[in-house]
């Protein structure tokens, strides 16, 4: 049996009472925080003292993090278990529903109403009462008939808003999503009794068999075969939430039967390029997404697009790029390489494919316009400029691949920059 060193405890401990709740909410969050993290938390802070509050922080950060997608969750939920004293009110605010018009609005940061069901699990959630006059006065009777379906609202909630418990039902809901593609003429055809072209090389065989006597006229058809789709995800710091949304997507469309693709590729850049393709075929959503996080080990870092297009178009272009593939690429466009250089990889990737389809996060902004070099370099040399913000915006990427003539936002902001 392993024995485990001694754990020395205060009489009156606390601050490992603490600890061990501050545990059980990175827990409730979806961060591992087991018991064996609590006891080494403990002693790391017992090592390196709570006195100053940096300190404090990195201790408990290296202890309860192991993967960057956790520091999200952890960083919300020790600012508000830690440093705000009224932590509470602050989570119950967000947690009740607010009356548009009535209450100010206010857009919660990345993870905060995931750290707010963490904090405040098991507390209940309910409305406060609010002292009503004897005299009624006029009654409103609010008509909820049209009020939208708890599904429905999920489909336009952002990705980067959404709570844990929002999240595993909005990845069930991307799981059940297809995107079809319409089948693509082959020059090569085949042989159909129904055929509008003669097939003089059949026919003259099966003459040759009857002694020169030609008695069937053959026919022909073009043959119809599927493109391939690449998908090419950014999953630097701006875009982590919406990336796993995506390649949550792309591995129902990679593992969906008679979807009609070719093959899927997948591809993840932020500051080096990696190829997750051979990760997406596993059947179960969370090794593959985990296998596909384990290979690529620049998660949540810096963005240069431009280079890792380049390595793209080098290294992958011929190999998945054949025979009409369409091509996903799914990034904000904050790019810090030179925009001379993003253009021109841009403008041999759209040579390269099919269809050339952005979907850019950023579209959700009413205001959104393209000032930032890297956006101003990629908008021309795309064929469809689409949001992907929310289950509704990933929806509307089948018409952008079934139909042609469709350009998304591009027209509207083509205009922008000619003026």
């Amino acid at each position: 049996m392993v024995e485990l060193a001694p754990l020395e405890l205060p009489e009156r401990p606390q601050l490992v009472r603490n600890i061990t709740h501050f545990a059980r909410a990175l827990r409730n969050a979806g961060l591992p925080a087991g018991p064996g993290r609590v006891a080494d938390a403990i002693r790391a802070v017992e090592a390196a003292g709570f006195t100053d509050r940096a300190d404090f922080y990195y201790t408990l950060q290296a202890c309860f993090t192991s993967r960057p997608e956790h520091r999200h969750a952890f960083d919300q939920l020790f600012r508000l278990y830690w440093r705000d004293p009224r932590f509470l009110e602050h989570m119950m605010s967000l947690m009740l529903p607010a009356v548009r018009g009535v209450a100010e609005e206010r857009t919660a940061k990345p993870a905060e109403k995931r750290a707010a069901e963490a904090l405040l699990h098991g507390v209940a959630q309910e409305a406060p009462e609010i002292d009503q006059p004897e005299d009624q006065g006029t009654e409103i009777e609010v008509d909820a008939t049209l009020t939208m379906s708890r599904e429905e609202r999920l489909k336009t909630l952002d990705f980067e808003q959404m709570s844990l418990s929002e999240m595993a039902e909005a990845k069930r809901m991307l799981a059940r999503m297809t995107l079809a593609v319409k089948p693509l003429k082959s020059r090569r055809t085949e042989a159909s009794h129904h055929g509008r072209r003669p097939d003089w090389r059949a026919t003259m065989r099966g003459a040759l068999r009857r002694g020169g006597e030609v008695v069937d006229f053959n026919t022909k058809h073009p043959r119809t075969r599927w493109p391939a789709l690449v998908c090419l995800c950014d999953i630097s710091g701006s875009m982590s939430s919406y990336s796993r949304a995506v390649l949550h997507f792309l591995h129902a469309v990679a593992n969906q039967k008679g979807a009609g693709w070719a093959k899927v590729h997948a591809f993840t850049f932020g500051t080096r390029l990696t190829n997750i393709t051979r990760h997406l075929a596993q059947r179960d959503v969370d090794a593959a997404l985990a296998a596909a996080g384990a290979e690529a080990q620049d998660w949540e870092g810096g963005t240069r697009i431009g280079s890792c297009l380049e390595e793209f178009n080098r290294d992958w272009s011929r190999r998945v790029l054949g025979q009409g593939a369409v091509v996903l690429l799914i990034t904000d466009g904050l790019d810090r390489d030179e925009p001379e250089r993003l253009a021109a990889a841009m403008e041999r990737l759209h040579l390269s494919s099919r269809r050339l389809i952005w979907v850019n996060p950023l579209l959700r902004w009413d205001g959104f316009a393209p000032k930032a070099a890297g956006i101003r370099a990629m908008l021309p040399h795309v064929d469809s400029f689409r949001a992907g913000h929310n289950i509704a915006a990933l929806s509307g990427l089948a018409e952008a691949v079934c139909r042609p003539d469709d350009t998304g936002e591009k027209a509207r902001l083509m205009k922008l920059l000619a003026d």
